[in-house]
C-alpha cells in the first residue's frame, strides 16, 4: 500500500523539528505525499513546500484547526489558499486565545505552588503556543519528567492546571477551511467518537476522515470506513508526528490502501 502523511507537526505549533527536519523524516519513512499541518499557523508551510519541491514529494499545504468542543476535537485543512487574508486573520485570532488560555493556566499553576512562569512557557512557543509547551516547561524545571508526565499530572480535565480549549466550533472550523479554498477533514475521529456529528459536519462542508490514524483500532477503522462511505468523504491517513523528542510515534508516515490514495491523490492534485 502507498504511504502517506497528511498530519504532521513542527516546531511552528508544538512539534520538536523544523519544518525541514519534518520533511526529511517523512522521506525517510518512504511516505509520498506530504502535509505540514501545524496548529492555527501556516508559517512553516512554504518552507515544508520548498524540501518537497527538491525531493518531488507530493505536497499539500495544510493546518489544524483546534475546537472548543473537545480538546481532541480538529480539523485539518488542505490546499489551503496561503493568501487569503480572510484566513489568516482567523488563524491570528486563534493564536491569540490560546495564549489567553495558557496564561491563565500558568498562572493557575503558580498560585498552586508549582515551578513555573509564563516566561517558560512562551520562550518556548514563537508562533503557536500550546499545553504541550506549557508540559515542556514543567519538564526543563524538573517538576516532571517528560511532556507526557506534565499533561497527566497538571494539564488534563480535573488537574490544578487544566483551562478549557479556547478554540472555535466545529462548524466555524470547517466553514474556515472551505472559505479559504480547502479541503476540510476532522483528525484523528476515534479519539472523540462521543463527540460525532457528521449530519451536521457535512451539511458545514467536511470533506473527508482521517481514518487511517495510529490510535485507531482495527474496529474503528472498519466504522470510520462505513462512514465515509455512508456520507461520500475522503479517508486520509496521518500519523500526527511530532518529531524524535515529544514522547509520541516516532516515524511519520502510514499506509493507504490504492482505491483511497487513488481518489485523494485526484482530489488533492487533480491527478
Amino acid at each position: 500500500m502507498p504511504k502517506i502523511d497528511l498530519h504532521t507537526h513542527s516546531e511552528f505549533s508544538d512539534g520538536t523539528c523544523s519544518p525541514e527536519e519534518v520533511v526529511h523524516a517523512a522521506l525517510k519513512a518512504g511516505a509520498g505525499v506530504f502535509a505540514l499541518t501545524d496548529h492555527d499557523t501556516t508559517d512553516g508551510v512554504q518552507r515544508a513546500r520548498k524540501v518537497c519541491e527538491e525531493h518531488h514529494l507530493l505536497f499539500t499545504p495544510g493546518v489544524e484547526i483546534s475546537t472548543r468542543e473537545h480538546d481532541h476535537l480538529h480539523f485539518t485543512g488542505y490546499n489551503i489558499d496561503l493568501e487569503n487574508a480572510s484566513f489568516q486573520q482567523f488563524l491570528a485570532q486563534n493564536r491569540e486565545n490560546r495564549r489567553a488560555r495558557i496564561t491563565q493556566i500558568v498562572r493557575q499553576l503558580i498560585a498552586a505552588g508549582v515551578n513555573i512562569t509564563e516566561e517558560d512557557v512562551f520562550k518556548r512557543a514563537p508562533n503557536t503556543v500550546s499545553r504541550a509547551h506549557v508540559a515542556d516547561a514543567l519538564k526543563a524545571n524538573k517538576v516532571v519528567s517528560s511532556r507526557q508526565e506534565g499533561f497527566r499530572k497538571y494539564l488534563l480535565p480535573g488537574c490544578v492546571g487544566y483551562v478549557p480549549s479556547a478554540g472555535v466550533t466545529a462548524l466555524e472550523a470547517i466553514r474556515q477551511i472551505k472559505r479559504a479554498g480547502g479541503i476540510a477533514v476532522i483528525a484523528h475521529p476515534g479519539i472523540v467518537a462521543e463527540h460525532w456529528n457528521f449530519p451536521a459536519w457535512t451539511e458545514a462542508g467536511l470533506d473527508g476522515i482521517e481514518v487511517f490514524y495510529p490510535a485507531h483500532t482495527f474496529s474503528m477503522r472498519q466504522d470510520l470506513l462505513a462512514l465515509a462511505t455512508k456520507y461520500g468523504l475522503l479517508c486520509t491517513a496521518g500519523s500526527d508526528y511530532h518529531g524524535p523528542h515529544s514522547g509520541r510515534i516516532t516515524s511519520p508516515g502510514m499506509q493507504i490502501p490504492q482505491p483511497h490514495y487513488n481518489r485523494l491523490i485526484r482530489k488533492l492534485f487533480n491527478k
